[in-house]
């Protein structure tokens, strides 16, 4: 895994850790769910060995013998699992607050400039003199006999 040199953990590293851990949250459900069903089992073998016992104390002989064999059989069968320690899930820290710097506004003030075909600017002028543009880009079209347009432009101002 290759480190950043930015000095913090990548995008990519957080999802695997994310991953990682939902299944290992996903693992632990699952033996849950299986150690319920375990238990639920083991109350019914009970239940049934009660019932035998109850129902007649001369079949007692029988039953030893097949104790033993049975055993012998557990043995033999598949084995239970162990349940398997959960391992301690350590809690993320929240992630640290990215500093922003406030943005330094700049006022803009509107104006209207005309053009040449070429876009180089002809003239300036103020955003409530657009009728002063208008009449030097129609001076400049008979003049000229070019194409000329106007357009508002919004410009920094000096202070």
């Amino acid at each position: 895994m290759a480190k950043r040199t930015g000095g913090g953990r990548s995008r990519m590293d957080l999802r695997r850790e994310a991953e990682a851990l939902e299944a290992r949250e996903r693992d632990t459900e699952k033996e849950e769910t299986e150690d319920e069903d375990e238990d639920e089992d083991e109350d019914d073998e009970e239940a049934e060995g009660e019932e035998a016992e109850a129902e007649g104390e001369s079949d007692s002989e029988d039953d030893a013998d097949s104790d033993d064999d049975a055993d012998d059989d557990d043995e033999d069968g598949p084995k239970k699992k162990k349940k398997k320690v959960k391992a301690k899930v350590k809690k993320e820290k929240a992630p640290a607050k990215k500093r922003t710097r406030a943005v330094k506004e700049v006022r803009r003030k509107a104006v209207w400039r005309v053009f040449d075909n070429g876009g180089k600017t002809v003239g300036t002028f103020d955003f409530n003199n657009k009728q002063g543009a208008e009449e030097l880009m129609a001076a400049k079209i008979e003049e000229k006999k070019t194409t000329f347009y106007i357009q508002l432009i919004k410009e920094e101002m000096s202070e």
